[in-house]
């Protein structure tokens, strides 16, 4: 785990990869972008099950996981562009970026901006449903999580809101404007949209449009809540190896 600055702003990244590997000379970083108010640990676990055939990264963003705040918003674009080039600087080179919640908006700008590093994206429990855009609507879906996320993911829910508690607010705005749908619409690289089954924020609805509207997109159901990745981490991360697989022989055809 390391801190790096960019353009002035903090973010700490977590390596894991296969017997030790520093470079991805073998296959993709697959880069990890937590949601807000979250860090790191929302991905613990499907990190794990990521690392046995890929070299990964986590990422704090500013403000979260105990990383120094920006002290202002940080709209998607500005985070993908710090994303990238963090992770550019410390070897990476073909980019795998898998966003939950928030950072699927982070994924999204990182495979619009950075198409040429960017092979593939992976959307897990996206927002914000186009439908329910406002703040009402989006506390009371997050109270329904809570109901279903379990013990242990809820306590890292709200162990990570109260270190966040200051970027968080700043970052509510962004979010909730962000145009989600219209953006992936202009992806040209693959997308994967990842919902579980219960998750009252990613509705079945919502990530179904928005699989829809990407010029190569699929949606896949995995059993769980808002936070599925870490209640299905090895199905996820076969997930995840199996749509770099049949996108890979796609672009070999």
């Amino acid at each position: 785990m390391e801190t790096v600055r960019a353009d002035g702003l903090s973010l700490r990244l977590r390596t894991s990869a296969p017997a030790g590997r520093l470079r991805d000379d073998i296959g993709p970083t697959v880069v990890l972008v937590h949601g807000i108010g979250m860090s790191h640990r929302s991905f613990a676990r499907s990190q794990r099950a990521l690392a046995r055939a890929h070299r990964t990264v986590s990422v704090d963003l500013p403000g979260f996981g105990g990383v120094p705040g920006a002290g202002r918003p940080l709209d998607p674009e500005v985070l993908a562009d710090l994303v990238v080039r963090a992770v550019r600087d410390r070897g990476a080179g073909e980019l795998v970026v898998v966003g939950q919640s928030m950072g699927t908006q982070v994924a999204v700008e990182c495979g619009l901006r950075h198409p040429d590093v960017v092979s593939s994206v992976v959307l897990v429990g996206p927002v914000v449903d186009d439908r329910r855009r406002s703040l009402l609507l989006q506390a009371l879906d997050l109270a329904r999580d809570v109901l279903v996320e379990g013990v242990r993911m809820n306590a890292v829910v709200l162990t990570d809101y109260l270190r966040s508690a200051r970027q968080y607010v700043h970052e509510l705005g962004p979010m909730l404007r962000y145009p989600t749908r219209e953006r992936v619409a202009r992806l040209t690289v693959p997308v994967l949209v990842v919902r579980g089954t219960r998750d009252p924020i990613a509705r079945s609805g919502w990530t179904a449009r928005l699989a829809r509207s990407a010029a190569r997109g699929a949606v896949v159901e995995l059993p769980g809540a808002h936070h599925v990745q870490e209640h299905q981490p090895v199905a996820f991360a076969d997930l995840v190896q199996e749509f770099r697989r049949v996108e890979t022989l796609d672009r070999l055809r």
